[in-house]
């Protein structure tokens, strides 16, 4: 199982540069936690701290760090080819994810795609619909990766609280937002290349 650290250490690689709050929900631990763990990591040089927009990143040393441990976890638990297998899936479900991102933002009218302004509430439960459909497989890959590497359990909890929060009527919580289901299936996407060394 993950430290803290490296949760801390390893969310830092794949959102790049952010704030406490993001890092918090990304990792799932406290804001005051996670705050600790990042000026523990930047005693030892592997985080810096820019005190004008309150963000954090990795270091050269850090990201070094970062794909050491990352290795070492993945290794130690022989993990590598059930998240290969997931990984498989994961790229399957990849395209159609982007294309109801589309679908989202743009809708068809008298033959040309134009914004999506939600007023056709009937075209966005339709999307919304696909997204449920869309959300159902994405939680068999999610599962085989929570099963390889617990960390990854993470994600499946977060999919399902975006889709609930765009649901409630936070609409830029499915493709326009930080914490949207499309920014953290592309977060995702970024921890499985850089938990399998694969390059983008």
């Amino acid at each position: 199982m993950s430290g803290p650290d490296l949760l801390v250490l390893h969310a830092l690689r794949c959102v790049g540069t952010a704030g406490l709050t993001r890092l918090a929900a990304t990792t799932g631990l406290t804001e005051p936690d996670v705050e600790s763990e990042l000026i523990d990591l930047a005693v030892a040089g592997l985080t810096t701290r820019n005190a004008d927009f309150a963000v954090w990143s990795l270091t050269d040393a850090g990201r070094a760090a970062d794909v050491e441990r990352i290795t070492d976890e993945l290794e130690s638990a022989a993990a590598r080819p059930a998240l290969t297998t997931a990984f498989d899936g994961f790229l399957v479900l990849n395209p159609e994810l982007l294309d109801l991102c589309t679908a989202w933002q743009l809708r068809p009218a008298d033959g040309v795609m134009i914004a999506n302004d939600h007023r056709d509430l009937s075209y966005d439960a339709r999307v919304l619909d696909r997204f449920a459909d869309f959300h159902r497989r994405a939680a068999v890959v999610c599962a085989e990766l929570s099963a390889a590497l617990s960390r990854f359990g993470r994600y499946h909890v977060r999919l399902t609280e975006a889709l609930d929060r765009t649901r409630a009527g936070k609409l830029e919580e499915l493709a326009d937002s930080t914490s949207s289901y499309h920014a953290i299936w592309a977060e995702l996407h970024e921890d499985l290349l850089a938990t399998l060394g694969i390059p983008r």
